[in-house]
């Protein structure tokens, strides 16, 4: 019988036991050195967005899906079209939220209890040595095994949850990619097209500038043939044909070379553009900006939006690094027949299974640094996606304020532009008259018609400058590729809670 001494002797070592275990766990939980982000996420209401942005009075709300229909040209609205479907930089971007939809389902497999068969059937041929005895020795038998093994992790410092979440956020922020390469698609398919209507602008102006000049021609023949010309003046009228009819040949290569690229963003030969006719374009858009700007600018560029989820997928990140200091508890079990000699299926009977259960604990304790690198360069890894987001942020403000300000520096261009034209258009015909009478010399005919050709092209240049800037004002408010609610919620809530979860 034990005495009270006796069990004080029982329990003492337990005790110590106890204590010497939680001693381990505490040790196991390692120094992280204090680490935490620095950078702060910018607020887009704390941005001053200048005055050429609150200058713009109209509400002409958030720009609409198919934004190039404002262009009034079908035949743009087609190859915008086609390019989505057909160019395989879509089909890259796709790839991509397909493996990043795989790899979330491989992270939320370490939140699971996880299962595993291991068998193996072996036959054994036993050497003739006496220390085997009798059973083995010279034998043929079968060594045959077949485990099956049950695991689960505690997760009580939320990695795997952490890690699932992080994989999430991925999802939406690679979506988010996507949606920004459609956009880019779709506007270089519309700034390409603007290129090929500039290109056939100048070729007119051109042609025109030539039809000038041959009739320039024909009436210093007209004179000399007269007898009120000379030889001089056909021979000044001649000079200028041949470089005119040379840049006519420049424009229509152009014209060829721009086809060659729609037909690429197509993602289709050469031979697509053939069928390219002339652009019929005519913005007829009014100038004007969201009044939610820029408070809802985080859910309507996808660039932005995809840089703010990657700085959720940072913070849980962090919560993963910092996970790694504490212990990880996982609980273990197995059950299988085990069996060495005996024939091909006797391992399979009851007295040959074995049974192993219980906990399983691992614990940084000398760990030489490894964890607080690990979680130094997860929390920089933050702070450059936080910064890379607050940069896109004013890049976006900067890019609305920068086409506001061509727009209307356009507008202001093209009235005197058209004045401009008019003015040598006179100049040519006054010229002309002059020249018919024998008034003046085709000098000041020539001066004039090179005055009328550079105005024309001005104005042909601040179209194209005009549809350009529109397309890229309708891109930096976000193209009319608006995200779902939840992420535009989440987008608008991350704000006030990553420091908080990055900094726990």
């Amino acid at each position: 019988m034990k005495t009270s001494a006796d069990k004080r002797l029982i329990v003492a070592p337990r005790m110590i036991v106890a204590a010497c275990l939680a001693c381990a766990v505490l040790a196991g939980c390692a120094d992280n050195g204090g680490i935490k982000p620095q950078a702060v996420v910018q607020q887009p209401n704390t941005l001053d967005v200048g005055n050429a942005i609150r200058q713009v009075g109209a509400e002409a709300g958030w720009p609409r899906r198919a934004w190039w229909e404002n262009y009034a040209d079908p035949q743009l609205n087609r190859l915008v079209v086609a390019a989505v479907a057909g160019n395989p930089n879509m089909a890259i971007a796709a790839a991509r939220v397909r493996q990043a939809q795989a790899m979330a389902v491989v992270a939320h497999a370490g939140e699971l209890p996880q299962a595993q068969l291991d068998a193996a059937v072996g036959r054994k041929d036993w050497s003739d040595n006496v220390y085997y005895g009798a059973s083995f020795r010279d034998k043929l038998t079968w060594n045959n095994t077949a485990v099956l093994s049950l695991s689960y992790n505690l997760d009580l410092w939320d990695r795997n949850r952490n890690t699932t979440e992080r994989a999430q956020d991925e999802i939406h922020a690679v979506a988010a990619d996507a949606r920004a390469a459609q956009l880019e698609l779709e506007s270089n398919v519309v700034r390409t097209y603007v290129q090929l209507s500039l290109q056939y602008g100048l070729l007119d102006s051109t042609q025109d500038t030539l039809k000038q000049e041959q009739q320039i021609l024909d009436l210093a023949n007209r004179r000399f043939r007269g007898g009120i010309g000379t030889q001089m003046e056909i021979s000044q009228a001649e000079v200028p044909l041949p470089e005119t009819r040379r840049q006519i040949e420049v424009f229509n290569e152009n014209i060829a070379l721009t086809r060659n690229q729609l037909a690429a963003l197509l993602g289709q030969g050469p031979g697509a553009g053939d069928s390219i006719t002339r652009p019929v374009m005519n913005l007829q858009a009014a100038l004007g900006l969201p009044s939610a700007l820029p408070a809802e600018l985080i859910g309507r560029r996808p660039d932005i939006s995809a840089a703010r989820w990657r700085v959720e997928a940072s913070a849980k990140g962090i919560a993963v690094a910092k996970a790694a200091f504490y212990p990880n508890v996982n609980l273990l079990a197995s059950i299988g027949p085990t069996a060495a000699g005996g024939g091909l299926l006797s391992f399979l009977s009851a007295p040959n299974i074995t049974t192993t259960y219980g906990p399983a604990i691992s614990l940084p304790i000398f760990e030489g640094g490894r964890l607080r690198g690990q979680l130094g360069a997860t929390t920089a890894g933050y702070d450059m996606d936080v910064e890379h987001y607050n940069l896109l942020l004013s890049q976006a403000l900067k890019s609305i304020a920068d086409q506001i300000v061509t727009l209307q520096a356009i507008q202001r261009q093209q009235v005197q532009a058209d004045l401009s034209v008019a003015a040598a258009q006179k100049n040519i015909d006054i010229a002309t008259r002059a020249y018919q009478r024998g008034l003046t010399n085709y000098v000041n005919v020539l001066t004039a018609q090179t005055q009328w050709q550079h105005q024309q092209q001005v104005v042909q240049q601040l179209l194209a400058q005009k549809l350009t800037a529109y397309a890229s004002l309708t891109v930096a408010l976000g193209g009319g590729l608006d995200v779902s609610a939840s992420e535009a919620d989440s987008n608008a809530d991350a704000a006030g809670t990553l420091q908080v979860g990055a900094a726990q």
